[in-house]
């Protein structure tokens, strides 16, 4: 239930300005000096810290921590916006540190921006428009995302790090920090370097979450097999490991998603779908 600002003086303190559609739910708390815009929606417990702006156009779910100098919904930067309706939807029990930045989405790029739930954004990270994140993710200090980029659930993406537009990092993958990644990031894998490079697997997030040890395994067999061992073809060496790990939910991740890739452009299978560039040129699939 939300109800308005002006009902809610115990928890909002008074130098907050707060546009008058926003809704703010009575658990809420608003601290000094933040601002939020129009058509803002702030669910249950979440805690707004002082000085933090939540500009216009932005759901947020519940439980979320939003900390100074954070600017959550502001306008995309992207010359294609023309000031079009876009949207930043949030999900519950996100903490967002000091100058964080969260943009909404644009008009050709979907119409939002998504971040899910449980997930840690440090200082001075920058989510750009369109972005798709999962949850239970960790984006280390300075952390820069460009636009269009997706970061599956269980991600973790090391500080400085810098993501090219529509890149996609996969489930529980891992960026080292300060990498440069323009290309996409498989499940389970561990990138690093400028440019990044595949460089291992990630072998202690996937005990966080309680992989079993069957499942682990076929994830480091995957691994040697396809970023270790000399020649062959890429799809050989997927179908080979799908037909020996029949059972494996894990190996069936990565192979759907190297497929995609293969299919994609420049070793991103998001920008083969873009719509608002049509000088990309397809990469053969191999």
């Amino acid at each position: 239930m939300t109800t308005s600002a002006t009902q809610l003086m115990h928890k909002i303190h008074p130098t907050a300005i707060i546009d008058p559609t926003a809704e703010i739910a009575p658990s809420a708390t608003v601290g000094p000096y933040c601002t939020i815009g129009p058509r803002v929606h702030i669910g249950a417990d979440c805690i707004l810290r002082a000085h933090c702006h939540i500009t216009s156009l932005t759901r947020m779910g519940k439980g979320n921590e939003i900390h100074p100098f954070a600017i959550i919904g502001g306008d995309p930067q992207d010359l294609k916006f023309h000031g079009e309706p876009t949207w930043l939807e949030m999900g519950d029990f996100n903490t967002i540190r000091e100058h964080a930045m969260i943009h909404r989405g644009t008009g050709n790029g979907g119409g939002i921006t998504r971040v899910g739930s449980h997930n840690l954004i440090m200082g001075n990270v920058h989510i750009a428009h369109d972005s798709i994140i999962g949850s239970h993710c960790i984006f280390a200090n300075n952390v820069m995302l460009a636009g269009h980029v997706h970061v599956d659930d269980y991600a973790n993406i090391g500080g400085g790090a810098g993501l090219h537009h529509f890149a996609r990092v996969g489930y529980c993958g891992f960026v080292g920090a300060m990498s440069r990644v323009s290309k996409d990031v498989p499940p389970f894998m561990l990138v690093e370097g400028s440019p990044a490079a595949i460089r291992g697997y990630n072998n202690v997030a996937m005990s966080r979450i309680g992989m079993s040890d069957v499942e682990m395994e076929a994830v480091k067999e995957a691994y040697k097999r396809m970023y270790r061992a000399r020649g062959g073809e890429g799809e050989a060496k997927l179908s080979s490991l799908v037909r020996d790990y029949p059972t494996s939910k894990a190996i069936r991740r990565i192979a759907e998603f190297v497929r995609a890739v293969h299919d994609g452009v420049n070793g991103r299978a998001l920008e083969g779908k873009r719509a608002d560039d049509k000088r990309a040129v397809r990469t053969s699939r191999g």
